[in-house]
Parts: C-alpha cells; structure tokens; sequence
C-alpha cells in the first residue's frame, strides 16, 4: 500500500481519537481537518501520487474519511449546543441547597391585614417611642392624676428617670401628632405596648395595639362608625355591628364595638357566649379637652379615635386558644403559618 492510503488511516486514526471539549476546540478540529487548508484537501492531493488502478479505491476511502469527519463534527457541535442551552436555563445564583421556606408571624399577619385595610380608607401609618413620657401617655390624653391605671401595678415605670415609662396605649402617638400637625389628620398608630399584667391564657404583660384617629372640621359620630363598619366587612365578614355606650378618658362620647357572627356553628355559639355578638374595639369621639391639651381648637375641629389590641384579633382570625402562644416563638407553631395570607 501506497503512502497515501497510509496517510488516510492515520488521519481517520486521528479524527476517531479527537475529543474537543469546548465550542473552540471543536471549531479547531473542523479548520484542520475539513477547513479550506485542511487535512482532507492535502490527501485529495495525493491521488496523483496514486496509480491508475488504486484511484477510485483512494478516491472511495478519501470520502468516506470526509463523511466520518463531518459527521463527528455535527455530533460534537450538537451536544455543545445542547449543554449551552442548559447552562443558560440554569439559574447560577440560587442556593446549592434548598432552604426551608419561613413564615410570618400571626401577630404580623394579622396587623399588616389591618393596617392595609385602614390605608385604603385614606388613613396613613404613624409611629412613636415605646419609652415615652407620662404627660404624652396619661395627661395629654386627659387621664387625671389620680386614675389607676397610674399606678405601678398597672405601668411600667423607668427607674432613675422621672416621668419616664413604657407606654401603655399607642395613644402616645395620637398625642404627639396632634401637637406637631395640623388638621386634617387622620392616622393609625400601630405598635407594641406594655402594661403590668398578670400573665394568662388571654393577658400578657406586652401585647400591640392599633389606634385610629380623625381630626378635621364637621367630623361626626357617624363618620367613625361607617369607617369601623367597612373594617369589620373587610377584616371579618361582619355584615353589622353594633355601638355599645363606654367609658375612657379620651372620648366622648364613648364606645364599645361588636361584630356580628351569628349562632350558626358551634364556635361562633362559644365566641359570641350564645349572643351572637362578639366585642372587637373600643372607640368615640375625641374628648374636646384632649384636642385643648394638644393645642387643637376644639371649637374649629372635631374627631373619633379607635383602638384594639392586635393579639386578641389574631387569636380570633386563626383561632387560637391561648395568648401566651404568640410570644413563646415555638418553631412547631409558627411552621403553621408558613403560607398564611398576608
């Protein structure tokens, strides 16, 4: 056998043995063995060399040396391709492992369904310090000197700082936006508050409150109660309510709200203590003196002011049966809420 048959086995030896790995490699692979100056064309000029009887054989394996190139190639570049489109597919910055999804907590659950409820009527969020002074907490809010909850069993006082202690009703923000702004105002004050309580299935020593307030000219009684009927509608189904006469120190008239639930099922029937009936907040109209201690004209504006606490609301939204759940951080517990609603 002539040289260049000899040629053509070590060149197929060559190609079958070729493993480019990369999209550079393999178009090496293609320029030296099927490129314009390859390989191939540099046999196809040996035929000459060749003698007459052994052209067409030469001219055979010549071809199918062509045909196992060409086809290795297409292998290779299609098997590139197909990694390339799964690399793009693949999203690099995911984690290695798969994380355990989080979840949020009731009471945060439950406060961000009511503040969004509120943003809807026109109201905006307002926040004050939980270390507050006793004039924005108790006097502002026209709570005499002598009324209980001043008592140390009652409040949390600092030590070593006089007038100094840990609020007890996010009433304090209420306070110190009415004697920064002017009306119309109209916000909720969301927050955690302290009071000294006994710690129990439905009390805690700290809880979160949600506090309304109105102020503007004309504001009526009825204003407060057709915005507390849309709260019920949104936060629980209520289709009514009902205004019941009150007390606190704030307002005027004063009074306690329940939502309609019915006796139709046998949790309703305990919630409700067979009336149907169940309380939710309190609220009323601001007390005129509490509009002079901020430094509001009485005379000119008129408001209603609201409050409820977030726990009691929570514990009923996802019917829990004792407060001290929600502040022991009980991961068995809180897995629970892992695709609740926000």
């Amino acid at each position: 056998m002539s040289d260049a048959f000899q040629k053509i086995k070590e060149v197929l030896a060559a190609v079958n043995a070729a493993t480019p790995k990369t999209s550079e490699e393999l178009e090496a692979f293609r320029i030296q063995y099927l490129g314009s100056k390859g390989m191939l064309k540099n046999l196809m000029e040996e035929i000459k060399t060749v003698a007459n009887e052994q052209k067409r054989e030469f001219g055979q394996q010549i071809n199918a040396l062509k045909q196992t190139a060409e086809d290795k190639f297409k292998s290779l570049k299609n098997s590139l391709d197909a990694r390339a489109d799964a690399s793009e597919a693949l999203d690099l910055t995911r984690p290695g492992e798969p994380l355990p999804l989080g979840s949020r907590h009731p009471v945060s659950i439950t406060m961000s369904r009511i503040i969004e409820i509120f943003v809807r009527q026109g109201f905006s969020v307002a926040d004050g310090p939980e270390v507050e002074h006793d004039w924005y907490n108790f006097t502002a809010m026209n709570t005499p000197e002598d009324h209980p909850a001043r008592d140390m069993q009652d409040t949390f006082y600092v030590m070593d700082a006089p007038g100094m202690l840990l609020r007890t009703h996010t009433s304090n923000v209420q306070a110190r936006v009415m004697t920064t702004r002017k009306p119309p105002i109209r916000i909720i004050a969301p927050g955690r508050v302290y009071r000294n309580e006994t710690i129990s299935a439905r009390s805690h020593a700290q809880f979160h409150q949600l506090e309304g307030l109105y102020i503007d000219e004309g504001v009526s009684f009825a204003d407060m109660k057709q915005t507390l009927l849309y709260f019920a509608k949104e936060m629980f189904g209520a289709p009514k309510i009902r205004l019941r006469p009150s007390f606190f120190p704030f307002t005027e008239p004063s009074a306690e709200m329940d939502i309609w639930l019915g006796t139709d099922t046998e949790e309703n029937t305990r919630l409700t203590k067979g009336t149907g009936w169940l309380e939710i907040l309190g609220c009323g109209m601001v007390d005129p003196q509490v509009l002079e201690n901020c430094g509001i004209d009485a005379k000119k504006y008129s408001g209603y002011a609201f409050g409820m606490g977030i726990e009691r609301q929570a514990l009923r939204l996802f019917n829990i049966p004792d407060i001290r759940m929600l502040f022991e951080n009980d991961v068995r517990f809180l897995r629970q809420f892992s695709s609740s609603i926000v």
